[in-house]
């Protein structure tokens, strides 16, 4: 039993059924825990507001016959605009990976299956008490705060030579104005890689302004990147500062720059040119003083010979063109990389897990990470969630399958889950090509990249 006599812990436990209230709080209790049961939303909810607690258990399933896991996912956020800081262990008789993952990237601490094992049951809870009581008292805050803040965009990792290699010319060429072009496949960190030049230039006291080109719908992309006055068209209610307006004097990073159609790429020439534009609706003329940082995974080359792209918007891009290499050629910094990423996303969920086990690292170490620093990044957070232990293993990287067996059949996923299904289907069919995915899904570029906004699906199919 714990020694929590002098300030016993307060737990609450929320289930539909009776036998599991009345077993946890008795094994809690025995432990030398406070313990308040309520079997429904609205009780956790009540209790939640009007008690100090130190740990939640709740249940993910609260409707006869309902297995998805909806409610308990849906609770979650309403828990926590309550009180941010109360640890949340989920529990389901019915849980898959893929439910627990999302359970735990909506803020819960740690996931638990029935019928449980009361060993378990009580490591996760005087875990969590432990971890509750630190944060409150702000030491573990503090602690949290600076290992995000040392694992910052600034920071890099890069033993590998062909790295080295890589920021060698990126210092080189920081503290000039000559625009860059950042190519290199999804999820190799070419936005990093563009706050890195612009940090170490002369602009870095002025604005880094970022923008997705390809989620920018045609019909608003002038709108978009040069601004618009009010009643320029319908919506324009009010003037509005484009995104050149917004970067004077600093840098604007185009990502995606291959993904501008082309009736719209002889305007973004001209103001790359020239520094001046109109906002939509008004004749006067304004200039811009920006520092140019683009980024493809495409190769505008190939692009340019199949007239999608022109050439002499290509010239003025790339007058310094940076290749990030793939994960796979930079092999020496995978696992730096890998116990940096730990420790910021151990610390982020509350996890005492101190590292990795030979076969997990001989796995990392070998492994092709197609995805590159991105797919190694969501692989050990997915880790770093399912891990049971003190350090990480082989069986939780879970590298052989991206899929359990056990996921849930479409037919059984609401209409945003099957959704979000199809889409990181065909955005790894396509190896990432938004637009060769909008294209099999029978969707416009615009419409694919809102529906990506929407779900939160990287363009790496994650």
């Amino acid at each position: 039993m714990s020694d929590f006599r002098s300030d016993p812990p307060r737990v609450i436990v929320a289930d539909d059924q009776q036998d599991v209230l009345t077993a946890l709080r008795l094994l809690l209790k025995n432990d030398g825990m406070q313990v308040t049961t309520v079997s429904s939303p609205a009780g956790l909810l009540e209790a939640v507001r009007s008690e100090t607690l130190d740990v939640a258990l709740i249940d993910l399933n609260y409707t006869r016959d309902t297995t998805s896991g909806r409610e308990g996912l849906d609770l979650l956020p309403q828990v926590h605009a309550i009180d941010g800081s109360l640890p949340v262990i989920v529990m389901t008789a019915w849980g898959t990976i893929d439910v627990a993952v999302e359970a735990m990237r909506r803020g819960a601490r740690d996931f638990l299956e029935k019928p449980w094992d009361n060993h378990r049951v009580l490591a996760l809870v005087r875990n969590q008490v432990s971890y509750s009581r630190e944060v409150r008292n702000g030491r573990r805050l503090e602690a949290e705060n600076q290992l995000l803040r040392s694992a910052g965009d600034e920071d890099f990792i890069a033993e590998a030579p062909a790295m080295r290699a890589v920021l060698d010319t990126v210092e080189r060429i920081a503290p000039s104005d000559a625009s860059v072009l950042i190519t290199g496949e999804n999820g190799t960190g070419k936005g990093l890689i563009a706050r890195f030049i612009h940090k170490r230039s002369q602009r870095a006291a002025k604005a880094f302004i970022s923008v997705n080109m390809g989620s920018i719908p045609e019909t608003v992309f002038e709108s978009e990147m040069m601004g618009h006055v009010r009643g320029a068209f319908t919506d324009a209610k009010a003037d509005r500062v484009g995104r050149f307006e917004l970067a004077d004097g600093g840098t604007l990073f185009m990502d995606e720059i291959g993904n501008v159609p082309v009736s719209q790429q002889p305007k973004l020439l001209r103001i790359i040119e020239s520094g001046e534009f109109e906002r939509v609706g008004s004749s006067r003329t304004q200039r811009a003083n920006v520092r140019i940082v683009a980024a493809t995974n495409a190769n505008l080359a190939e692009l340019v010979a199949q007239g999608r792209f022109r050439q002499d918007l290509l010239f003025r891009l790339n007058t310094i063109e940076v290749r990030l290499p793939p994960l796979r050629e930079r092999r020496e910094d995978i696992v730096p990389i890998a116990y940096r990423r730990l420790a910021a996303l151990a610390a982020k969920y509350g996890r005492r897990i101190e590292g990795f086990d030979d076969g997990a690292l001989q796995i990392l170490r070998t492994y092709t990470w197609p995805g590159n620093v991105r797919e190694l990044g969501n692989v050990i957070e997915r880790a770093v969630l399912m891990a049971r232990g003190v350090s990480i293993t082989a069986t939780d990287l879970r590298l052989d399958t991206q899929v359990p067996a056990s996921a849930p059949s479409i037919e059984a996923m609401s209409l945003e889950d099957a959704e979000r299904l199809l889409i990181r289907t065909a955005l790894r069919r396509a190896d990432g090509n938004v637009n060769a995915a909008a294209e099999a899904l029978g969707l416009s570029r615009s419409a694919m990249y809102r529906r990506l906004e929407k779900l939160g699906v990287r363009t790496d199919g994650q």
